[in-house]
């Protein structure tokens, strides 16, 4: 079964080759964890050009390609070259999770299997549906899967969204994973189709996805958790999204805003309610008449 899916396209053979040329000296699975995270580290540092976070992938990439001789190294490249030609030629797929199963690493000692494609697709075309009336009030809407593996099923939702011609402005993917390799192929892959987010490295039950206030589009790392940053991400009008949450979030701590933004627009505050005018106050008017109970108790005014 493993076989049959390895050689299933002829791209998927043209890296398996590639990808055991390299396992001469390590073990298939320590080969593919570091392409992954070289890879993601590429990718992340092109953008995050300056700071700690940088600074740190930076040496964890100096660190993992030092264990390989210049031959070995030179494959590293060959393996990337060929993901970014396979998902611009079919973007309908999960490239790397197939071949992680192709390549029979879900035996390792995590025990991962991954969802097929195509149940992410039907799953997919179920539930992303009836969008844009969301879209046209705030502009994006979020989707989030809090076990994301090699991000089959945000792949999927992307795709749907593109036959119903939404782009990557109408849609912010948030993804975790506890697994640090599988969430950086859902990294590599989500932000190699021009998807904007970010993935987070972290257990989904200790430690959400939790961003300050009530938007998804401002958050930071907490203890236990990795942020990765999309590319798309950077993008002018996710830049001004951004800006603007952070400028509510600032209001709201000011108590001039009392709910989140729908429309990009400051919400004005309510008027005060005009107090009612005053009746004049009347005069007392007479005592009212007495009761007289009649004959058999029956009351009467007279």
């Amino acid at each position: 079964m493993a076989r049959a899916v390895r050689f299933r396209k002829e791209s998927q053979t043209e890296f398996c080759k590639v990808f055991s040329g390299m396992c001469q000296t390590k073990s298939a699975w320590e080969v593919w964890a570091d392409f992954v995270a070289m890879t993601a580290l590429t990718l992340a540092n092109a953008f995050d050009r300056e700071g700690p976070t940088h600074d740190e992938r930076e040496q964890e990439y100096i660190r993992t390609i030092k264990r390989y001789s210049k031959a070995e190294q030179e494959g590293f490249p060959k393996l990337f070259a060929l993901t970014v030609e396979a998902l611009e030629a079919e973007p309908d797929q999960d490239f790397l999770g197939e071949m992680f199963m192709g390549l029979d690493l879900g035996n390792h000692w995590k025990g991962q299997f991954f969802t097929p494609y195509n149940v992410c697709r039907m799953m997919a075309e179920i539930t992303v549906t009836d969008l844009e009336a969301r879209i046209e009030k705030r502009g994006w809407v979020g989707i989030q899967d809090p076990c994301c593996g090699a991000g089959a099923l945000l792949i999927a939702a992307r795709n749907t969204m593109v036959r119903q011609k939404l782009g990557p402005r109408n849609a912010l993917y948030v993804a975790q994973d506890v697994d640090r390799t599988a969430a950086l192929m859902c990294y590599i892959q989500l932000s190699l189709l021009g998807c904007a987010g970010y993935v987070v490295v972290g257990d989904s039950l200790l430690n959400p996805v939790v961003g300050p206030g009530k938007t998804p589009l401002l958050i930071s790392p907490m203890p236990g958790q990795e942020i990765w940053l999309m590319p798309a991400l950077y993008d002018e009008v996710w830049a001004a999204r951004i800006q603007w949450e952070r400028t509510w979030l600032a209001l709201e701590s000011l108590g001039i805003m009392k709910s989140p933004p729908e429309s990009g627009e400051l919400e004005q505050p309510e008027p005060e309610p005009t107090p009612a005018p005053l009746k004049p106050a009347q005069a007392p008017g007479p005592d009212p008449l007495p009761l007289n109970e009649g004959a058999g108790g029956q009351l009467t005014l007279f």
